[in-house]
């Protein structure tokens, strides 16, 4: 099923840069299927679910520091998702557990920093959406929503 994630501003990259206002990601499965306007989306795809978050929406956010302490290893990783976060560095998950809880969730395990996340077409559906205090509201992992602030 094809999804339409909107928000009143939706970021192709973290930080500046280009901003589209009233947009939408359009994910079919695990990719990003289309950026673009919402009702030029919705119109497109009408058979798409819409889900509507207030903030921005744009890439997650890749970890890059060491993970949050929870009790246990799959409660680690889930502590990174409600940041917003789908990647993480690897010296930071060298731990058998917490590397198999990672892998387990399909968060993406980096060698090496990657390149600033963007969004875009045919790319890994990892999204996230920030509200104007910076708190993630929602965290969306391969197409799948993993976190959601109530």
């Amino acid at each position: 099923m094809r999804t339409l994630h909107a928000a009143p501003v939706v970021r192709y990259t973290l930080g500046e840069g280009a901003v589209l206002h009233d947009g939408a990601v359009l994910v079919d499965g695990g990719r990003v299927a289309a950026i673009g306007p919402l009702d030029e989306l919705r119109a497109a795809h009408p058979q798409a679910r819409v889900r509507q978050w207030p903030g921005t929406l744009g890439p997650a956010l890749v970890h890059d520091g060491p993970v949050p302490d929870a009790p246990t290893p799959r409660e680690r990783i889930h502590a990174l998702l409600r940041l917003g976060a789908t990647a993480v560095l690897a010296e930071h998950v060298a731990d058998p557990g917490l590397r198999a809880a990672a892998e387990r969730n399909e968060v993406a395990v980096h060698d090496a920093p990657p390149g600033p996340p963007a969004l875009a077409e045919a790319g890994r559906a990892d999204l996230a959406v920030f509200g104007a205090d910076g708190a993630c509201l929602a965290t969306v992992l391969a197409g799948r929503l993993v976190h959601r602030r109530r």
